[in-house]
């Protein structure tokens, strides 16, 4: 399906090839693959990435995150960024998906500089951890200096609906130098109106369905994942006085 020349780009989020298949089937320009969308999305595997970029021809964009919560990242966490963009290069991908932020709610402009070196020749989205910013307009003038190609958000807001002024506002600002393209419950009732608001060039949407699965032998217990509920600034860790604890229980 070809895009109208009037018509904004159209990246679908997907964490599946099933759901990568689907998007280009439905009419999307590129996806944005990641893992663990319950957690906010996380990088996928290599065997994820590969298939995936074999099974549509249309832009693969992969996010690189090595866990879910905030963005303040540690080196070996900036550590296992710059291999994952390493293995997306190896791998064909078109472009990746980063953001990091600095203690005080500002761009981590060491850190992303890293990043982008990493990935020199792809594309470069900076994700909704700018929407965590302290200052927007700051932030946007930060990416802007970095040269990243495009800025993922919401507006600071839970919807991109919501947050269409600011988006709006960070689109005039960019003057065409990166691509603000709104993302975060953007649905085809919305869509148009969204695009409106904002000017927008390109939409940034999941769109999920609930699909049932196949399994005829079903069991509800023992549960395979936790229920509870993490704040976005708190992660689970291993305990090191708890495992050796274990140790020295025999």
């Amino acid at each position: 399906m070809e895009r109208p020349s009037s018509s904004p780009l159209l990246e679908i989020c997907v964490d599946s090839v099933a759901s990568a298949v689907a998007a280009e089937r439905g009419g999307a320009q590129r996806v944005e693959l990641c893992d663990y969308l319950a957690g906010g999305g996380t990088t996928p595997s290599a065997g994820m990435i590969e298939v995936v970029g074999q099974s549509i021809s249309i832009g693969l964009h992969v996010l690189i995150r090595p866990r879910r919560g905030d963005f303040l990242y540690s080196e070996a966490e900036f550590e296992v960024m710059r291999r994952d963009i390493q293995l997306c290069r190896q791998l064909g991908v078109d472009g990746v998906v980063i953001g990091a932020l600095a203690k005080d709610g500002s761009i981590d402009m060491p850190g992303t500089q890293g990043l982008i070196e990493a990935a020199e020749g792809m594309s470069i989205t900076f994700h909704r951890a700018f929407d965590l910013v302290a200052d927007p307009l700051q932030a946007l003038d930060d990416l802007l200096q970095l040269k990243v190609h495009r800025l993922l958000t919401s507006g600071q807001q839970e919807t991109a609906l919501q947050g269409a002024d600011l988006i709006r506002e960070l689109n005039e600002r960019a003057a065409g130098n990166l691509v603000v393209m709104p993302g975060g419950g953007v649905t085809p009732s919305n869509v148009q109106e969204l695009v409106s608001r904002t000017g927008a060039r390109e939409v940034h949407a999941s769109v999920r369905k609930p699909v049932e699965s196949g399994m005829l032998f079903r069991k509800d217990y023992p549960p395979m994942s936790s229920n509870r509920v993490l704040s976005e600034f708190e992660q689970l860790v291993a305990d090191e006085a708890q495992v050796r604890a274990l140790g020295a229980a025999w």
